[in-house]
């Protein structure tokens, strides 16, 4: 159920709770509803308790959250906003599970962000490195290393602040839009390079400095739209949560995601029948051709290629029920293989680049050459007399 339609039906509820309900004797906080829970007549300088809502990303429903009615009759108000606030940051415990796997996600666009930003800066300290391939990583990296920031900013700002669901702000629903343009971005930017490798393998003769300006348009404005299309359908369902709240279906989201990843398994598939074709042509005319190598070929093809491609999403398509036994081991294998793609796709494509570590190398060997200053001096002194004593022997 659409979140304007709960709201709307709690609060109807709540009012006719409250009608029904006689008031404590003496002083009293009047029932009301904040767009979460109930809250009943409450004696002065009392607590009301209720179950912690279900609907709320990472809030446990066995727990209780609390509204505290102060000793002159009025609910407790935030000291920041002035607004009467329930107290919802007893819903989060940090020996739960979610907030276990949220650690993993941290802890891996973490590490992922430090690897993509040292690879950007090596290929862009490295002009010589510059090539249609490499500025198709590049981007690919630079759309890993925002996606991975906003994750981190929305765990850090949103999720571990229950306060900010509960009174979102305007930029929360912002950053909320911008970490989905970002996610569709990346799916974007691992087509580019599907797309990439696909054209340049079996397109002999095309321009790959204006197809890496196809793509670069491509990668970067495509998920405009659909981006455009979500916030506009969040903003009028009216959403209080930051738009944190999972809707019914998200199509404007799904389609796009679903058919990057489809396209690159269909350009994958024919990546490796290419590969497989050459390399038992060039067998085959160098003298008997091997199928093991071969395959064995085939396969580190299809191992480099599936994590650059965002292929291993193919391994989790549906998400389980929280109530099934492997509901633990997938949401923590999600979590690692989605939040430590990035350092993946950085080690195997720059930190392990054959181009990238003859660089570093030559780089190394000129900075820790220092000649040897005995030696160089002796010599040109050595060069002076013997320039002096020419000049002597041809005045005489």
């Amino acid at each position: 159920m659409n979140d304007p339609d709960r709201i709307a039906r709690d609060l109807l509820l709540c009012e006719e709770f409250n009608n029904r309900t006689l008031p404590p004797p003496g002083l009293y906080c009047e029932g009301t509803f904040d767009r979460w829970l109930c809250w009943p007549h409450t004696p002065a300088n009392s607590t009301a308790y209720g179950s912690c809502p279900e609907f709320v990303p990472g809030f446990r429903p066995d727990l209780l959250a609390h509204k505290e009615c102060t000793a002159n009759g009025t609910w407790y108000k935030h000291p920041e906003t002035g607004l009467p606030w329930s107290n919802y940051t007893t819903c989060v415990v940090e020996e739960d599970d979610v907030n276990h796997i949220i650690v993993v996600y941290e802890a891996g666009y973490s590490v992922s962000l430090v690897a993509l930003l040292l690879s950007l800066a090596i290929l862009l300290y490295f002009r010589s490195l510059r090539c249609a391939r490499i500025t198709v990583h590049m981007n690919l990296f630079g759309s890993f290393a925002v996606n991975n920031a906003l994750w981190l900013a929305w765990y850090g700002l949103v999720v571990r602040d229950p306060t900010t669901l509960q009174e979102p702000p305007v930029w929360c629903c912002a950053l909320n839009a911008v970490l989905q343009y970002a996610m569709l971005t990346n799916y974007m930017w691992m087509l580019c390079e599907g797309m990439y490798l696909h054209t340049v393998l079996v397109s002999a003769f095309i321009s790959e400095r204006r197809l890496v300006r196809a793509l670069v348009a491509a990668g970067w404005m495509l998920p405009l739209p659909c981006i455009l299309i979500y916030a506009t359908r969040r903003a009028l369902d009216g959403d209080p949560l930051c738009w944190a709240e999972e809707p019914e279906s998200r199509p404007e989201l799904a389609v796009p995601v679903g058919l990057a990843v489809l396209l690159n398994l269909c350009f994958l598939c024919n990546i490796v029948r290419v590969l497989c074709t050459k390399l038992r042509a060039g067998g085959a005319a160098g003298g008997a051709a091997r199928p093991s190598a071969t395959a064995l070929h085939a396969l580190r093809a299809t191992c480099l290629l599936a994590p650059l491609l965002g292929l291993q999403y193919l391994l989790m398509p549906f998400r389980p029920a929280n109530t099934v036994s492997w509901w633990r081991a997938y949401e923590y294998a999600t979590a690692a293989a989605t939040s430590l793609q990035g350092l993946c796709v950085a080690v195997l494509y720059c930190f392990c680049n054959g181009e990238v570590l003859a660089q570093l190398r030559r780089r190394w060997r000129a900075l820790t050459f220092r000649p040897r200053a005995n030696s160089t001096t002796a010599t040109t002194v050595s060069f002076v007399r013997s320039a002096a004593t020419a000049g002597g022997e041809d005045k005489v």
